[in-house]
C-alpha cells in the first residue's frame, strides 16, 4: 500500500458535521475520530476513496468496512457529501483542461526541444454534454436554445465559442506541424555540419587547402552567375 502523508485542507462550509463511528478500542493506528475526520476531508479534495484512505495511512477496504458499521449513518452522509464535492472539483479540473488544454513535451530525435499546449476536443465535447445535456447531443451540437438567468444568449454564445475553440485548435495543430518541420530541418543541418567537421578533421593540410579553395571557387561562381542574371 502506498502511503501519502501530505495533509490536505478541508473544504469549510461544504462538508456537513458528522458523528464519528464509535470504535471498541482506541488504537492509535486505527480509525480514530481524528482519522475519520481527516479521511472525509481528503475525500472532499481527491474524490477517490483509495486516495483519501492512503492520505490517512489506512486502506480503502478498511474505509468501506467502517462505512458498513451499524452506527455509521452520520459518517455515511458525510462520506456522500465529501465524495460529491471531490467529484465536482475533478470535473472542474477536467473542464479547465478542456478549455485551455494541457502542456505536453515536444521531442525531436529523442531529445526534449520544448513544449506545446495540446487541446482535447473529445474531452471538451464530453464536458459540454455532461454540463448541459439538454443543450448538446452526442455529437456536441446545440439541440435546445433556451435562455439562462442573466444571459439570454447563453446557448448561442456556447455555439460561437465551440467554433472559436475549433479554429484555435486547428491553428495550434498547424503551428505544431511547422515547429516539427523547423526542428527536423535544424537537426538535419546540424548533422551535416557535424559530418563536415569530421571530414575536415581527417584531411591533411594540403587537402584542406585544396578543399577550401574549391569552396571559395564555388562561391565566386555563384556570385558571377547572379551578376550575369542582373
Amino acid at each position: 500500500m502506498t502511503i501519502d502523508k501530505r495533509q490536505l485542507p478541508a473544504a469549510p462550509g461544504q462538508i456537513p458535521d458528522f458523528a464519528p463511528v464509535p470504535r471498541g478500542t482506541n488504537r492509535h493506528d486505527g480509525w480514530t475520530e481524528d482519522r475519520q475526520r481527516r479521511f472525509i476531508e481528503a475525500l472532499s479534495v481527491t474524490g477517490s476513496v483509495k486516495a483519501a484512505a492512503h492520505r490517512v495511512n489506512m486502506t480503502p477496504e478498511g474505509a468501506y468496512l467502517l462505512r458498513r458499521h451499524p452506527e455509521a449513518e452520520s459518517f455515511r452522509k458525510a462520506w456522500e457529501a465529501a465524495l460529491s464535492l471531490g467529484v465536482q472539483q475533478l470535473e472542474d479540473v477536467a473542464l479547465e483542461r478542456a478549455l485551455h488544454g494541457t502542456e505536453v513535451p515536444v521531442y525531436s530525435y529523442g531529445k526534449l526541444v520544448g513544449s506545446r499546449i495540446k487541446h482535447n476536443d473529445r474531452l471538451l465535447m464530453f464536458m459540454l454534454k455532461n454540463r448541459a445535456p439538454t443543450r448538446f447531443n452526442a455529437a456536441g451540437q446545440v439541440t435546445e436554445r433556451r435562455n439562462t438567468i442573466g444571459n439570454p444568449g447563453y446557448a448561442t454564445e456556447l455555439s460561437r465559442l465551440k467554433k472559436q475553440w475549433r479554429k484555435e485548435w486547428e491553428a495550434e495543430q498547424a503551428l505544431d506541424r511547422r515547429k516539427r518541420s523547423d526542428a527536423t530541418a535544424a537537426s538535419i543541418n546540424a548533422q551535416l555540419e557535424a559530418m563536415k567537421a569530421r571530414r575536415l578533421a581527417v584531411m591533411s593540410p594540403r587537402t584542406r587547402r585544396l578543399y577550401e579553395a574549391y569552396l571559395e571557387s564555388g562561391r565566386l561562381d555563384e556570385v558571377n552567375a547572379r551578376r550575369r542574371g542582373e
